[in-house]
């Protein structure tokens, strides 16, 4: 951005770094004092100039009159912008190719979306404690967080009391939807469960409608219809359907339609790692109790015993922590790509990974589905798109006016 800044035409010209050699030589020429000759002038101002810029052809114009000498650079310092003294600076590979730098963020957060999903299944197998495998998640993040504070990477944003009420409830929402979600992807398909989860839009209108009191276009209300029914399809006929995956999906994507609200209304100049970083340690604050309350009781009985019978403590062990890290790693990634990007890409980039997890899971799982099932599926997968697409359209339209 830098660099698209620095090249902006100014004045119907293109903007042009001057080095700071040549402004001081010609200020001295300009401040003597008494008339001075065209040729001495111009003799001064050739000792005066400094020598090419590293990189980059330049070359000297001097006016008809022989009075001035501007050096102009070549197109090869369109790599170049400005640094806070004028100087010219290499411009990153970030800013040379910013399409490519967004498509890789894309690729790593379908790609740890893909295998937290299938992994975090797979520990189910033979740990069926979704409880507690939420609060490994969340441990296995906050402890990445404090990592990467003791080495500044990034550097920790300071918190206040303030800032902490504003980010409890959001933190709240998120630890809530976190633990059904899991609850619910050990208790049926994941691409089942990714299938309800599907209607976070529903939710997400009804918020903004009721809760928010913004008006929700009919457009958007009839782009659901397809959403609802074939959720409803998929639900009927689904082979793992059970109520406790199902419920808890819902739950799910009520509490994220909440963290939406409130994050809304806890807006910070924090950077988003560091905000992420924050909720996760208050969403783990949360989870604990619940955890210890519900399955501690099992854990300390059978449930570590069985399952470290069967893979082993290692084994148990650091698959949680590479599961917990993945989960981390994901959201990280999703923040920062969607930072990266417009509402409308945004919008199909949540969907296509949607899209992603349910097909690879049952790739990955062999999942059995019915015909009616698929056609389901797909019907709430499209529904959702179409949602987003006039959604983003609506914002997009909205930012146009505001900005004309």
């Amino acid at each position: 951005m830098a660099a698209a800044r620095a090249l902006l035409p100014v004045g119907g010209a293109a903007a042009v770094a001057v080095p700071r050699r040549l402004r001081s030589g010609e200020a001295s020429s300009t401040s003597l004092s008494g008339p001075v000759s065209d040729g001495a002038r111009l003799v001064r101002r050739m000792q005066l100039r400094p020598a090419p810029l590293l990189g980059s052809s330049t070359c000297a114009l001097p006016s008809l009159r022989g009075k001035r000498l501007i050096r102009t650079p070549a197109a090869s310092s369109s790599s170049s912008s400005l640094d806070s003294t004028g100087e010219a600076k290499p411009v990153g590979f970030a800013e040379r190719y910013p399409a490519l730098v967004t498509g890789f963020f894309f690729f790593m957060w379908y790609f740890l979306n893909v295998i937290f999903n299938i992994l975090n299944k797979k520990i189910f197998d033979y740990f069926p404690y979704p409880y507690f495998v939420s609060v490994s998640h969340l441990l296995v993040g906050v402890l990445y967080c404090l990592v990467g504070w003791s080495f500044g990477l990034p550097k920790r944003a300071p918190i206040n009391s303030t800032v902490l009420k504003l980010l409890f409830p959001v933190a709240v929402c998120h630890a809530i939807g976190h633990v059904t979600s899991t609850v619910s992807f050990a208790a049926v398909a994941v691409s089942f469960a990714h299938t309800i989860k599907a209607l976070e839009p529903f939710f997400n209108a009804a918020a903004s409608q009721f809760i928010l009191g913004q008006q929700v276009p009919l457009t958007l209300w009839l782009s659901l219809a397809p959403v609802v029914i074939g959720v409803s399809m998929a639900s009927l006929t689904e082979l793992s359907f059970n109520w406790t995956g199902f419920v808890n999906a819902m739950i799910s994507n009520i509490s994220f339609t909440l963290r939406s609200v409130y994050s809304k209304k806890a807006m910070t100049d924090m950077d988003s790692t560091n905000l992420y970083a924050y909720i996760s340690i208050i969403a783990l604050l949360v989870c604990i109790p619940p955890a210890i309350i519900i399955e501690g009781p099992q854990l300390v009985q059978h449930g570590f015993k069985d399952a470290i019978a069967k893979v082993g403590l290692a084994k148990l062990v650091s698959n949680l922590l590479v599961v917990g890290l993945f989960y981390h790693l994901y959201n990280q990634v999703a923040t920062n790509t969607l930072e990266r990007v417009t509402p409308l890409t945004h919008a199909v980039g949540n969907v296509l990974k949607r899209v992603f997890v349910i097909g690879f899971s049952i790739i990955a799982f062999g999942n059995k589905i019915t015909t009616q099932t698929g056609i389901g599926t797909c019907i709430a997968i499209a529904g959702v798109a179409l949602y987003s697409y006039i959604k983003a359209k609506i914002e997009e339209e909205k930012t146009q006016m505001k900005s004309a």
